[in-house]
């Protein structure tokens, strides 16, 4: 926990992107596709860095929820379609890790949602997820969403929500439900969509990372 400390406390006291970072997908058991939308971080990444300054590194890692390695990465990003099983070791680390001052980013990639808020409710049992209203600092970072979440990927009709877990004043998880920013953010051909649609998922994309690493 002090490691993680130390990195976060470092690179949130020079308020610039100055320093060369890594963010990382987490991994986690219970079968579902911890994997989905390979090129998304990627690109997220490329975007951050051209239009935020950042100096984030090109390539994202793949870290285990229970390995101490989650400690080297400030933001890590978690999707899929299915369940999510999180042993009582990750639970732990997890807990930890974000208490400690990481940020967790979850998308739903359609399917999630049961399992990811069963298993934060072991991360977190003494705090309920809060929905943001639009008036967020997360949706009014460089790129402005008045509405909340843009619609990238239609799942079943359902309106968009940001939902965040906070611990002590902060905000150490944010959750975009029914959205799939994900699919905005992979390789333009994989999903098909717009190229506004696209932006749009790239721009609030980049209004999280630019929020957990200025909070």
């Amino acid at each position: 926990m002090k490691k993680i400390g130390l990195i976060v406390v470092l690179f949130f006291a020079t308020n610039s992107f100055a320093q060369t970072t890594g963010i990382a997908v987490l991994k986690y058991a219970g079968g579902g596709d911890w994997y989905a939308n390979p090129t998304s971080l990627t690109n997220l990444i490329r975007f951050c860095n051209q239009h935020l300054n950042t100096s984030l590194k090109p390539d994202y890692a793949t870290v285990d929820v229970g390995s101490a390695e989650l400690f080297n990465y400030p933001f890590v990003h978690l999707t899929g379609h299915g369940n999510v099983l999180f042993s009582d070791r990750d639970v732990a680390n997890l807990r930890n890790y974000l208490i400690g001052g990481g940020f967790l980013h979850i998308d739903d990639n359609y399917g999630l949602d049961p399992f990811i808020r069963r298993e934060m409710q072991k991360v977190f049992p003494e705090i309920a997820p809060v929905e943001l209203p639009f008036s967020h600092p997360i949706y009014h970072q460089k790129f402005k969403f008045p509405n909340g979440l843009p619609k990238i990927h239609e799942h079943d009709g359902l309106r968009t929500q940001g939902f965040a877990w906070i611990y002590n004043g902060r905000i150490v998880a944010f959750y975009s439900y029914e959205t799939d920013l994900g699919n905005g953010w992979e390789d333009i051909e994989v999903h098909n969509i717009s190229q506004d649609t696209r932006l749009k998922a790239l721009q609030m994309g980049a209004n999280i990372i630019q929020f957990a690493f200025s909070q």
